[in-house]
């Protein structure tokens, strides 16, 4: 029997990514690889008050959603992750050490324009692309004009 491991976090990232060698590079075999860190934000009640606490978790971000999402991953940006749990032990001078990271399968990058000032992300909170040099797309999606529009109701609607 295969057991379940898996995470969904939604968080704001603690650093920007890139700013050392240790958070974006490659692997030897050319494989990006990307460490972030984000802060989760959970409210509980403690007694007759509530209190704000923040956990902390390490991201592993790998390949080509490493690499595309370079320029967006900036301190404060609120980010969603959906991976695992991947435990690395080691020993140094005799001591055993060992470190929970979560390794991300999806990467949403969430908020609006308000949020770090970014332009790339729509106001409904959702990531809208760029588009390549500038451009902008030649042709807009008709709106639909199927039946039901306006005053195409039938009359003898069953409820």
């Amino acid at each position: 029997m295969t057991d379940i491991n898996h995470v969904t976090l939604v968080g704001r990232l603690t650093r920007d990514l890139g700013t050392d060698e240790r958070s974006f590079g490659y692997i030897a075999n050319g494989q990006a690889r990307a460490n972030i860190s984000i802060a989760v934000n959970r409210t509980r009640k403690q007694g007759e008050q509530w209190v704000d606490e923040a956990n902390f978790f390490d991201v592993t971000i790998w390949g080509k959603t490493a690499e595309n999402l370079k320029p967006y991953l900036t301190k404060g940006k609120q980010i969603a992750i959906d991976g695992y749990l991947k435990q690395d032990r080691w020993e140094k001078d005799g001591q055993k050490f060992s470190k929970v990271t979560v390794v991300a399968n999806n990467v949403q990058l969430l908020g609006g324009k308000s949020d770090n000032g970014g332009s790339s992300q729509s106001s409904a909170g959702g990531y809208t692309p760029r588009f390549q040099n500038n451009a902008v797309p030649q042709s807009e999606p008709a709106p639909y004009e199927g039946g039901f529009g306006g005053g195409d109701f039938p009359e003898d609607i069953p409820f």
